[in-house]
């Protein structure tokens, strides 16, 4: 059949399809050339096998007419065609529905496999064994008749004798043969796994990865005796292709967030970093922006994670030279205000990559109006703080959500970062709203003494009427009475977190509490900083300051 008359066919079957799949926002499937479909050499042989027979990347799917042609005589086409499309919408609307749920099934396997191919391969065929059994369970479909004439492997004859099992379907897969009872027990372990149910995907694919361990190390051992790649999913491969840029940002918040384990996520970005920098994935404006540059997983992670958090922040009187009219349009952040959405050109739709907000421009004239201060960040990296690239710092991610909540109010964010400053120990961005710098400086790690040096943050206030200071530290700094007295004689907001209980913290409330302007944040532990940062600051940005 030619591509046009296969083109006609989906068109024809695709309404049908929608509805028994619920209506889910795919566009059409096309027909067309797959990737790594089809060896080159072997292009003018028609007995040629071609193993990948569908892809999809983002949420467009393509069916590929070198497969179906080579399914000839042994399914009819238009059924072929729809078990195809089954199994790829099912990936879209049950498992992995998601970019986090398909890194944390990679993750898990990869605990199981030790690598990362291997964690891949485990992840894709759970994928497809979870897709193929809810669409078998749930719908009318013809993926058992693809997978009954299909060329099986070792291992693919090991998941058609699992769907047999579990779908009580006979797929024509004969019995294990002499000598190979191994796989009879390896189905039997499969089989016992309750692959539909999502709240345990996480122990399931554990247990799939170490049932299938030894059939993969032994199938990898055999591609290698033979010098080639391991064989193509004849219903497609499950990469970051699939997924749209939106998604892919989502996904890796998400991430974070769930496990918020800096050596687990910058293990997973490290493995896919080669991916996502081919895709143009750029750590400062998402996808298409970043392509080619090294991407670095430490400040990602934090990025990410405090993307998951917001801070209101309180509008005060500024000078202008001007009122603020609309002028360009900006993608619309979480976390962002709504009443500059613009919902024309949004579409009614509050949604990351779709919702646009107006970037105001100042006109003629003075006058007061309510804005939002530019920010001094002072965040202590002394020996005694935690280090931000080999452990989760609370400090850093307290840090990061106030930088968050000042950049999306068209602020700019300054940062001193300090151990033992008066010998070098310290590192100072000038006031910049490009988010990445920033984070990249509060992520810098001394591990030295702690002292500040004046001279570095009178630069970065000097000048400055309205200015809002954010410092955190665990207030063991040995020139405490210099910071206490310049405190002291500044009228700027300031909003101080400090962790433990110490002298040194003790000296600087007492000495402190009765300036209005300043509010302080003690923590026993660590871990309480971001409910600090996150939820007590509310108060502080209330019409009425109150010192703690």
């Amino acid at each position: 059949m030619e591509e046009k008359e296969l083109q006609a066919l989906i068109e024809e079957i695709w309404p049908r399809l929608k509805r028994k799949h619920l209506y889910p926002e795919i566009p059409i499937p096309k027909v067309g050339k797959v990737s790594d479909s089809f060896d080159e050499e072997n292009e003018k042989d028609d007995s040629a096998e071609v193993r990948v027979g569908l892809e999809m990347k983002g949420k467009q799917m393509t069916l590929n007419p070198l497969f179906l042609s080579s399914m000839k005589g042994k399914m009819a086409e238009d059924n072929l065609v729809e078990a195809l499309l089954d199994h790829g919408i099912t990936h879209y609307t049950f498992c992995p529905w998601d970019f986090h749920t398909h890194l944390m099934l990679y993750a898990e396997a990869k605990k199981v496999m030790g690598d990362k191919e291997s964690a891949k391969q485990v992840a894709n065929y759970f994928i497809d064994v979870i897709a193929d059994t809810h669409c078998v369970k749930k719908r009318a479909t013809e993926i058992p008749e693809l997978h009954r004439n299909i060329k099986k492997g070792n291992v693919e004859a090991v998941i058609a004798s699992l769907y047999q099992r579990i779908w009580g379907i006979d797929l024509g897969v004969a019995p294990s043969k002499k000598g190979e009872k191994g796989n009879e027990e390896v189905v039997r372990r499969l089989a016992r796994i309750p692959y539909l149910d999502r709240s345990r995907w996480s122990e399931s694919i554990r247990k799939f990865a170490r049932s299938l361990k030894p059939l993969l190390l032994l199938e990898q051992k055999e591609q290698e005796a033979r010098g080639g790649k391991g064989e193509s999913n004849p219903q497609g491969e499950h990469d970051l292709n699939h997924y749209s840029y939106e998604e892919i940002d989502e996904g890796l918040r998400d991430y974070a967030q769930k496990t918020m384990g800096l050596s687990d996520f910058k293990e997973v970005v490290d493995d896919f970093s080669k991916e996502l920098k081919e895709m143009g994935y750029g750590i400062e404006g998402g996808m298409g922006r970043g392509r080619g540059a090294p991407i670095d997983s430490d400040v990602l992670f934090y990025m990410k994670l405090a993307e998951n958090y917001s801070i209101p922040l309180k509008k005060v009187p500024i000078e202008e030279t001007g009122t603020l009219h609309p002028h360009s349009h900006s993608p619309w952040e979480i976390g962002s205000p709504f009443q500059d959405i613009d919902i024309w050109t949004s579409f009614g739709k509050i949604m990351p990559g779709i919702t646009q907000v107006w970037k105001k421009k100042e006109g003629k004239g003075r006058g007061k109006i309510d804005g939002t201060p530019d920010c001094l960040i002072i965040i202590d990296s002394s020996g005694s703080m935690i280090n931000p690239r080999k452990n989760l710092s609370y400090a850093v991610l307290g840090a990061a959500c106030a930088t968050n909540a000042y950049l999306r109010n068209d602020s700019k964010v300054a940062v001193y970062n300090f151990s033992d400053a008066p010998m070098g120990g310290r590192d100072v961005l000038d006031y910049t709203d490009k988010r990445e710098e920033v984070y990249r400086v509060l992520c810098r790690y001394f591990g030295g003494g702690t002292a500040l040096d004046l001279e570095d943050i009178m630069p970065l206030i000097k000048g400055r009427k309205e200015l809002d200071l954010f410092i955190i530290t665990d207030m063991k700094i040995t020139n405490l009475e210099t910071l206490i007295g310049f405190f002291g004689k500044i009228q700027n907001r300031v909003t101080a977190v400090h962790i433990g209980e110490n002298p040194y913290a003790s000296r600087f409330e007492k000495a402190v509490e009765k300036r209005k302007n300043i509010n302080i944040f003690k923590v026993k532990k660590k871990e309480d900083i971001p409910h600090i940062v996150l939820g007590s600051i509310r108060e502080y940005f209330n019409p009425v300051h109150k010192s703690r």
